[in-house]
């Protein structure tokens, strides 16, 4: 499976470890994921180099491609938000992942999109079965 992961860059990287471990985990199950450098701790010096339209682009066309989108949201980005979004225009599946106590945008937990899975974690033990969970009921649409 194709999947998209979306995750905080320039809004904060405090939760980059959690990232890391998401992408290793969807990588380890054999799923592609374009973005997989997000999750890498020097991912600010290899995008500082790239155009905002390259990006812009890249990422439209990633989303575009992907058969599921998977977003954690526990710091707030314009970004991640946009490509959420673009991912529900799209009919994609999109699982939206927070720790819990963080405050999320009301957009995000008030939305009642079909394509739309929210899961409320407190650490990696209950956040990857989520993933798994997640990928094995979401139907693809391409």
């Amino acid at each position: 499976m194709n999947i998209y992961f979306s995750c905080s860059i320039t809004g904060g990287r405090q939760d980059q470890a959690v990232y890391e471990a998401i992408v290793s985990h969807l990588l380890q199950l054999g799923h592609e994921v374009p973005t997989a450098h997000l999750s890498s701790a020097d991912v600010l010096d290899e995008e500082a180099v790239i155009e905002p339209l390259e990006v812009y682009n890249r990422d439209v066309r990633w989303v575009e491609e992907c058969d599921a989108l998977i977003a954690e949201v526990s710091t707030p980005s314009h970004g991640v938000g946009y490509e959420i979004a673009l991912g529900l225009f799209l009919g994609k599946p999109v699982l939206c992942c927070y720790r819990n106590g963080r405050k999320v945008s009301k957009m995000i937990l008030g939305n009642t999109h079909t394509s739309l899975a929210l899961h409320n974690y407190f650490g990696l033990e209950d956040l990857i079965p989520a993933i798994e969970e997640f990928l094995i009921s979401a139907p693809t649409k391409r």
